[in-house]
């Protein structure tokens, strides 16, 4: 008889512990806050893209859910090496070193979503948002070039299989709100008055960017305005329970993915819509064009980098704005550039055929500094280098306060049109430190018998961003080594 392992949470990292917890003997009962047609955490709101480290495209065609289909033989996914994922992360660890979670994301990339499709979790490339069709071929760019099939709701609900297939039980609507402790090891959890015993607990519920007052605590009272784009479930539990036990603080507690969302969105993603309507409250497409703010500004750099490697920082860089809010500028041009979520039904935009109408149609914003705004960086643009939208091109602006590095082109062709958008929050990067059996650590370095944790709980993996994709892969690595580690 196995031991018996309690998982908290359900999304990606929660069911990675689970299957690997099940595949090396314990049984498993995996708990969870939300009812059933919420259960997955944040999970079921992802893209379902997972970024991995490989060398030729042939580490990646084992994955492929439809190996047959005919672009395949005309796709080149490039190589995207464990070193140059490292130099990614490096980039966005605003001078810190490379951490030794950000070292294990990387080796342990491809293995990790190899063994998830050793469980029936299956792929397709993402050609609609990570590729370009050159002298027939499509070729992919940016290092992301698989996500699981049917998006993040298709992933959860291919790793729930997997997870009962092995003989795991989920129960729904069961938060737990305490853990049980005894002789100075964590022997199991309470869900309300219930006490339900284990052998180890891992902890896989998220982290807390749905809990109004830790976010402004963290972050600062532009905070308390944040939409958030995935589940209203991840309030912060399992911090508190484990720091209620002197686990370490570790990682970015002032860090989080945020991301540029519809200033008209819900609050809390919308699980309602199909997978593929889900993200059109995401407008990731700022590159094409220029954000403003409400005094008519720019206030970043919108072509610094492709956007796997900007959209995540730059919700934040919109939330911190007056008003906690910006618009998003395109010229005719670049209609056609623009991702589906642009022109979904209900997507918020205004349009005008001259930008001196467009900006007195932009509610909120200074319509005569916008103007000015708008025609200085007309004046600004460099003529001469080539538009290309599939490379850094190097087609910048010369001589603002903010120049635009690539992809800037005039406002010269109507119609013109301005998308409002606010800052989405999808998850937090501060948490606990854990081994590499996945077990929490103390801030002196001893491990908390009993207790294991994943996911998004785990801090030093995110530090000032990250670059797309590795979320979930970062769920499944930590994920699979908790659940080894609390079965033996």
């Amino acid at each position: 008889m196995g031991r018996n392992v309690i998982v908290v949470g359900s999304g990606n990292a929660a069911m990675s512990a689970g299957i690997a917890a099940l595949e090396a003997g314990a049984q498993v009962l995996m708990l969870e806050k939300a009812a059933l047609d919420l259960a997955g955490g944040n999970t079921k709101y992802t893209a379902g893209a997972m970024r991995v480290a490989y060398d030729t495209s042939d580490a990646l065609l084992p994955l492929l859910s439809n190996p047959d289909d005919p672009r395949i033989p005309h796709t080149d996914f490039g190589a995207y090496s464990a070193e140059t994922f490292l130099q990614d992360l490096l980039g966005f660890n605003e001078g810190r070193p490379l951490s030794p979670e950000q070292k294990t994301l990387v080796s342990e990339s491809l293995e990790a979503v190899r063994w998830l499709a050793s469980h029936g979790v299956t792929y397709a490339p993402i050609y609609s948002r990570q590729s370009f069709e050159k002298d027939g071929k499509y070729v992919f760019w940016g290092g992301l070039t698989l996500a699981a099939d049917n998006e993040g709701v298709g992933l959860f609900e291919m790793e729930l299989a997997a997870f009962q297939r092995l003989g795991g039980r989920l129960r729904c609507d069961a938060g737990v709100s305490d853990l049980i402790v005894e002789d100075d090891r964590v022997t199991g959890v309470k869900v309300g008055d219930e006490e339900i015993r284990a052998d180890a607990v891992i902890l896989a519920c998220g982290g807390f960017e749905a809990n109004e007052a830790l976010r402004v605590d963290a972050f600062g009272r532009d905070w308390s305005v944040a939409k958030v784009r995935g589940t209203p479930h991840n309030t912060g539990d399992g911090h508190r329970m484990a720091f209620e036990l002197g686990a370490m603080q570790y990682g970015a507690f002032d860090g989080c993915h945020a991301t540029p969302m519809d200033l008209h969105m819900p609050n809390f993603g919308n699980l309602d819509l199909p997978p593929s309507e889900r993200k059109n409250y995401r407008k990731i497409c700022y590159f094409l064009g220029v954000m403003l703010n409400a005094q008519g500004a720019r206030f970043v750099d919108e072509g610094v980098n492709f956007r796997n490697y900007t959209y995540a920082q730059f919700g934040r860089a919109v939330l911190e704005q007056p008003g906690h809010f910006a618009w998003q500028v395109f010229d005719s041009k670049v209609f056609d550039l623009l991702y589906s979520e642009y022109s979904f039904h209900d997507a918020s935009f205004v349009e005008a055929n001259t930008l001196k109408e467009l900006v007195f149609k932009m509610d909120g914003v200074d319509p005569a500094k916008a103007l000015a705004t708008l025609e200085a960086y007309n004046a600004a643009v460099d003529p001469n280098t080539r538009y290309d939208p599939k490379v850094l091109d190097g087609k910048t602006t010369r001589g603002l306060e903010i120049d635009k590095t690539n992809w800037a082109q005039r406002f010269d062709e109507p119609p013109f049109r301005a998308y409002p958008v606010t800052g989405g929050i999808t998850f937090t990067y501060g948490g606990l430190k854990v081994d590499e059996r996945g077990m929490v650590l103390r801030e002196d370095g001893s491990a908390i018998a009993g207790l294991h944790a994943c996911g998004e709980l785990i801090g030093g993996v995110f530090y000032g961003g990250y670059p797309g994709g590795s979320g979930l892969t970062s769920g499944t690595v930590f994920g699979r080594r908790a659940g080894c580690g609390a079965a033996p």
